[in-house]
Formats: structure tokens, sequence, C-alpha cells
């Protein structure tokens, strides 16, 4: 063990789980439930946590194994980050190993016997590894003092991250009855959440929900308009230097985006499944021990990633699901400094994702199920409300009590609030051109020649099939093409129109018909302009150059800047990521406080006695240079105990903007 167990030096669970916390980890308190769910665990109960990322699961897990007798074992589907996982965890003086399949057998066996010989307080295990005998067996052989599942929402078979190998785990329980279960995740609605509970056989778990709320993250999404070169300006005006992940649906458009931004001054690597191992890893690598790296990824690329300073999350393409949406937007901020969430999204995404739904391998009701998802994402979308406050809703978190409505002030539509118009006479123009087409012609056409029809153009198609003969030809002169396909969006979004077939053709929903007589009024959200957009929606404050913290103080930035030299430099020598070293936030308390001693560096947020011990000399005598090549900045005194909230205390809500967490463990 690394501590002494609670039982063994007559303290109670909770004083050695706070005595972990400082001695290990750095930090002076728990967050939010943080608490009372280790309490829970230490106590040997079952759990069930729901935490936004960033929220601090991973202490959740990595305390109790540290007080409780024997090794916690960890099952988590990251196979390509258990390493860096572990790296982290031995930098803080924790014992951790891992087993997968990346291991060789003389690898293997020596994990295995630091395991038998008690050597270990944490072993991550794949999940298909339970499947083995020879692993449960040896799982009997030692001392469990947890299981943690990670990613605890891959259970759920309608979910978005899907693991067939998480449906056997709920044998950990029937197995050894005794051992304390928790179920970790970031992304479960009410229904994923119960299929969690069903699924791993947690019905007596005691449930731990939190805030899904990340108020440092601002929502951002736009109509698609040249979406490159959208994504280009966004990256240039708003985050120079930064790090982030750009998501696109194709392998072909990440490499294409990719390209465009390196042709454009912009460092990026693409990542997904069709490279080849090395090439994915390495850029992988490349991206948590860089800054100011942009990955351009499909959805496979970031579970699990823990690089703090990711500044921006982009989408090129609609997300199928809100889940997908929040998780993926997730990896932004973890270090609760600004960050943004920004997609761009057009006609022909929800079209593509119609036509991937109704072309697919699943059968009706997963059908249903990933309609349902889509639908969910188009509302997100398309609202002119508060987007954080839909999204919270979505994931059953009610507004505060009282509150008339949510205005988060933090996403386009606060910042910037759209305007809405009455769509009806454009609805019922578009609703009777695809009446037309099917009456009188036996056709079925997509928003393409709808638009081309209602704006009176004699193209190609439309005299080919005599459309410019209908009486609607023409009707629609007094919106322009972005316009009339803003409005077959918005109809395909509120069930008023759906995709069918191959082609992306348009037909009549049951709803239709209500339009189409009158008897309904379509309200559509006016698509703003993008300079609008910008202007308002980014703010003057955000625009920072490279990834220094919007709140750092400008005497303090150019010491910040010198302990990230010092920072880089060490991981490059050890082969880590930066942030395994230590935190931008650490870094940030050391370049305004300037401590002279190890015992007051001892005294910054994230500096535990392993991390003193390792580079307390070398960070105190950087930090010594810096300050003889700025001597003009004084050093500041240090706010009590608990005076910044995204360090050591939650909000008054409870809420919390970055974790007390281990630096590359998955939450």
């Amino acid at each position: 063990m690394l501590v002494e167990s609670a039982e063994g030096t007559g303290g109670t669970p909770e004083t050695a789980a706070l005595r972990v916390l400082r001695r290990v980890f750095g930090y002076d308190a728990f967050r939010g439930q943080q608490e009372a769910v280790i309490e829970h665990v230490v106590d040997g109960g079952d759990a069930v946590v729901l935490m936004p990322t960033g929220g601090g699961k991973s202490l959740c897990y990595q305390i109790p194994a540290l007080v409780r007798p024997g090794t916690g074992v960890v099952v988590s589907p990251l196979i390509a980050l258990m390493q860096d996982q572990v790296d982290a965890l031995r930098a803080l003086g924790v014992r951790a190993g891992f087993i997968n399949s990346t291991l060789d057998f003389d690898q293997r066996r020596v994990v295995e016997a630091e395991f038998l010989a008690g050597e270990l307080d944490l072993l991550y295990l794949a999940p298909e590894r339970l499947r083995l005998e020879a692993t449960t067996a040896l799982l009997d052989r030692a001392k469990v003092s947890l299981f943690a599942i990670d990613e605890a929402h891959c259970v759920a078979q309608w979910g978005h991250d899907f693991r067939p190998d998480y449906l056997s785990l709920s044998m950990l329980g029937e197995r050894w009855p005794d051992v304390p279960r928790v179920a970790l995740t970031a992304t479960a609605t009410r229904a994923t959440h119960q299929e969690i509970v069903q699924r791993l056989g947690l019905s007596g778990a005691r449930d731990f929900v939190a805030s899904f709320d990340r108020p440092n993250i601002q929502y951002r999404i736009v109509p698609k308009n040249d979406p490159k070169k959208q994504l280009l300006r966004f990256l240039k005006e708003e985050h120079p230097g930064d790090a982030g992940i750009v998501y696109c649906l194709s392998r072909n458009a990440v490499e294409r985006t990719a390209e465009f931004l390196c042709r454009n001054g912009i460092e990026a690597v693409p990542y997904h499944a069709g490279l080849d191992a090395g090439t994915r890893a390495a850029h992988q690598a490349r991206f948590l021990r860089e800054d100011g790296l942009v990955v351009v990824a499909t959805i496979a690329f970031g579970m699990g990633i823990d690089k703090p300073d990711v500044r921006f999350v982009a989408h090129l393409d609609l997300p199928k699901s809100v889940e997908g949406y929040y998780q993926e937007t997730g990896r932004a901020g973890r270090d609760g400094q600004p960050s943004t969430a920004w997609l761009a999204y057009g006609l022909q995404d929800v079209v593509q994702q119609r036509k991937m739904i109704e072309n697919g391998e699943g059968d009706p009701a997963f059908q249903r199920r990933a309609r349902s998802h889509l639908d969910a994402m188009l509302s997100l979308c398309e609202t002119v409300s508060c987007r954080r406050g839909q999204l919270l809703a979505y994931f059953g978190q009610a507004p505060e009590e009282g509150a008339a409505q949510v205005s988060c002030g933090n996403c386009d539509t606060c910042l910037s609030p759209p305007e809405s118009w009455d769509g009806t006479v454009p609805a019922q123009m578009v609703l009777s051109t695809v009446v037309r087409l099917k009456r009188e012609r036996g056709q079925k056409f997509g928003a393409g020649q709808i638009v081309d029809i209602l704006l009176g153009r004699r193209t190609a198609k439309v005299i080919q099939f005599d459309h410019d003969t209908l009486s609607v030809f023409g009707i629609g002169t007094e919106l322009g093409e972005a316009e009339w396909r803003g409005v077959v969006r918005q109809l395909i979004a509120q069930g008023l129109l759906e995709v069918e077939g191959e082609h992306g053709t348009l037909v009549l929903t049951d709803a239709s018909a209500t339009v189409l007589r009158g008897e309904r009024q379509v309200r559509m959200r006016k698509d703003p302009r993008p300079a609008a957009v910008r202007s308002e929606a980014a703010g003057g404050s955000r625009q920072r150059k490279g990834s220094v913290p919007a709140d750092l103080p400008e005497e303090a930035r150019p010491l910040f800047e010198t302990l990230r030299a010092w920072r880089a430099q060490q991981a490059r020598e050890q082969g880590v990521p930066a942030y395994v070293v230590f935190h931008d936030a650490t870094l940030r308390e050391v370049a305004v406080r300037r401590p002279a001693t190890l015992g007051e560096l001892g005294g910054i947020t994230g500096v535990g006695e392993k991390k003193l011990a390792t580079y307390g000399e070398s960070l105190l005598a950087a930090l010594a240079e810096g300050a003889q090549q700025d001597p003009g900045a004084e050093p500041v005194d240090a706010e009590p105990a608990g005076a910044e909230p995204a360090q050591t205390a939650p909000a008054e809500d409870g809420s919390w903007a970055e974790a007390v967490t281990v630096p590359s463990t998955p939450a």
C-alpha cells in the first residue's frame, strides 16, 4: 500500500482519504460529491457515478484503491492510453500497471507478478481480458480492493460508444460479491443511467449524479457556408496557436481538412481508422506532448484523452446524437479555462444522417432509436433558446427552481439572441412543391431540385422533367437559396418533412397536412450572418494568443511561459505528455505566487509529495531564472484556501469548472 489504511492508523476512512488527496495529489479539499463517493466506496459500498468530463471521477476510485487493502482493478476500453495513464500515476508515486494486448508475454508476466506480490495499487485491464479464464484466475489469487468500471456508458447497447465486452461485466459482482464496484461515466441520459445499473447488476448501488454543466465551454452552432474556410477563420481569429480537435464524419474529409489547415499555416495532423496503427499512435502522441497542435479526426479519436489545455473542439459535420456531441465537446477546457465548442452544420448534414440511418444494417428498433437521437441533435441546433439549458435538460438536469428561462450567458443564443420568424407560408410552398411533384408527376426529389423550382431556375434537370410548368415554379423568389435551404432544414428538424431513400428525396410526414391546411403555424430560426456571430459570440476577451490563460495577470505571463518551457523540457526528457509533469493550473499558481522554498512550493495546488521531490529543486531554479529576466514583477500574496473556485472549491450550486483529478486518467 502507498499509504496506511484507516484501520492501520486509527483514523477514519475520511481522514485517510483526505491525507492521500494532500500527500499524493497535492490538493487540500475535495470537490462536490467526490468525498461522499470516496467515503462510500472505502466503506465497501457499490456506486454509480455520473460526473461531467473533467469533473474528478478518477479520484473516486483511485483514492479508495490507495486507502483500502489490496489492488484496485480498473476496467477501461482505452487501450491506446493505458501507458500514459500508468505513467501519470507513477509520476505521483502510485504503483500502477496495466494488462492489455499491447504487452508481449514477458511484459505481461512481470505485471502479473507485481500484482500477485501486492506491489500494485492500481491495475488497468481492457474489458475483453475479463472474458479470459486466465485473467479471472489471476484476480482470484490476490487481494482486490475494488473494481472500477470506467466509461460505463459503453454498456448501453443503444449508446454512441457501445462495447460488447462490457455486457459481461456483471460477472464482477457475481464472482467477487464482497469487492465494491464503482461504475463511472460523463455521458448518460436517464435511460442510459438505468441501463448501466441493470446491465452491470448494480441495482443496490448508490447513485451520485453531479451537474453536467461545463460553464467554461462556449457552445456555438453556425450554418454551413464553405465550412473549411469558416473553420480557418474561427481558428485564426479566436484560437491562434491553440491545441484543439476538429471532428469530421468521413476519412476523406479528415484528410482534406488536415491538408487544408496545413496549407494555410495551421499545424494539423489527421487521425482515423484507415491510417496504420503506427501513424495513429504517433499523431496521438504528438497531440498529447506538443503545444498548439490540431488533430483532425473521426469520432474514433479522443475517448479518454485527458489533455487539459484543449482550447476548442470543432465539428464540421453534424454529430449523430446529443450524447456523442456532449462527450466530444467535453474534451475541451478540462483545465477550467475558457474554451469553445464550435459546430457548422447544414441541410446536407441532415440528409446524409437520415440516409445513413435508413440504409444502415440496424433493425427497425435500432433505426427508430437512431432517428430519435438525431431529432434531439437537430433540436439543439435549431433552438432559439439557451443551448446550454437545452443540453442540460437532455440529460435530465432541470434549471434552478424559480428560473423562468435558462440563460447561461456563454452560448451563441444567449450572447447574440437569434430572431425567429413566421415561416408558415414558405413552409407551405415547400410542402406544396413536394405534393405536386408526387401527385402530378409521380416523382420525388431532393432539396436542391425543390429550391430550384421555387426560385424559378430553368436548370437542365428542371427542363428535362418539365418542372417549369408546375404551378409552384418561381413562387419563392423573395427568399435566396441559402434561406430556402434553411427552411427545408428546419422543416426536417420539426418533423414536417422526411428524408427517404439512397438519394435523399423529400417526402411529407403525417404532420405536414396541418401546415398545408393552415392549422399550424411554423416558427423558424433566422440564420445569423456569419460576421455577427463571430463578433458578438466570440467577444474581445476571447481573442487570446496561444494558450496563455485568459485570467492570468499580465505581469505573470512571461514567467508562466518560462515555466511552460521548463515543463516541456522535462516532458521531452521523460517521454511523457507535458501535463503529466504539471498542469497549466499549477504553473499558473506558481507564476503568480512565486514560491521561494520547497515548503512554499509544496503549498501550491497540484504539488504532492512525489512531485515535490522529483521536480521541486528544478522548478524553483527555473522560477528564479525567469524572475531574474523579469525583475519588475513582485510576488503576489496567496489567496486564502478555497478562494479560487476553479481549483479548490465547488460553486454554490455544487458544480465545478475543473476537477481535482489525476492528469491522464479519463473522465
